[in-house]
């Protein structure tokens, strides 16, 4: 269902900026442009990796789109307060950890934390549950704060397949859930099958290195694109793994600046698509 990289990662520093309200039933993150709700031209929803909506990193993203494409950006809890732990971020990377004695003495005890951590978030947000959450608040703002704004969904990891689904173009009195789609390193997709009945166009971030979708389903992504004029794009980020939108390692140079250019991305590509839209 999902790969140990999901669960990898580093937190980064950082105060999120924005406020915690109740939106359609959920606890949402809310964030807008620096000048305000009257700087505001277009929403993006963000379907969050397995660190939910209270992990820092997906809330300083969430900052981020709202002041470099002055959006104003929900971080619902789509999880219903089962999100991954963050501390499960350390106990993988002790996992994965071989080079010394000590590493191999230990290493049971925190195969027992990630599983204690990891598979609670796995049963409790699987696909078949989650989606009926995620749809009904695409529609219940499309019926009010996206009445008469562009709704785009940015999905990562575990967001990543809710966002896809979105973009197969279901409706709400007329109109679609979102009019654009953005993913950085989706997981479980069906591949070619989830990418075939796009119909709303969506950005594709993609590393290089990801265990969860690798080189040859990412060609099979971009064959499946390219049968359809203007379903959406594929932009490869070479030595990247993943979870690099959400979880990169800002030490080292060009992860960090992979993961700027897939905000970049992200932000064209909503900026394109939401300029023709009329509701």
């Amino acid at each position: 269902m999902s790969c140990p990289d999901c669960f990898s990662g580093h937190v980064h520093a950082g105060v999120p900026k924005g406020e915690v309200i109740t939106l359609h039933g959920l606890n949402t993150y809310v964030t807008e442009p620096a000048k305000g709700a009257d700087a505001v031209k277009g929403i993006i929803v963000i379907i969050p990796d397995a660190f939910g909506w209270e992990f820092v990193n997906n809330r300083i993203l969430a900052d981020h789109y709202a002041d470099k494409g002055k959006y104003r950006v929900y971080l619902p809890d789509f999880m219903k307060g089962n999100a991954a732990p963050v501390w499960s971020i350390e106990t993988l990377r002790a996992v994965m950890r071989t080079s010394s004695v000590m590493d191999w003495v230990t290493k049971p005890y925190h195969i027992l934390c990630t599983i204690y951590g990891v598979v609670p978030f796995l049963y409790r947000n699987r696909f078949g549950k989650s989606w009926p959450v995620v749809k009904d608040f695409f529609a219940a703002l499309r019926k009010n704060e996206g009445a008469a704004l562009p709704v785009g969904a940015a999905g990562f990891c575990w967001g990543g397949k809710h966002t896809v689904i979105l973009a197969h173009g279901a409706e709400v009195d007329g109109k679609p859930l979102i009019n654009a789609g953005f993913t950085g390193h989706p997981s479980m997709l069906e591949i070619p099958a989830d990418i075939e009945k796009i119909t709303i166009p969506v950005s594709f971030a993609m590393g290089e290195l990801d265990s969860a979708v690798k080189l040859p389903q990412i060609k099979q992504i971009e064959s499946a694109l390219n049968q359809k004029e203007g379903a959406g794009e594929v932009k490869v980020y070479y030595g990247a793994g993943h979870g690099f939108c959400v979880r990169a390692d800002v030490v080292v140079k060009d992860v960090e600046t992979q993961a700027l250019e897939a905000e970049d991305q992200a932000i064209d590509w909503f900026n394109r698509h939401f300029a023709g839209v009329s509701l």
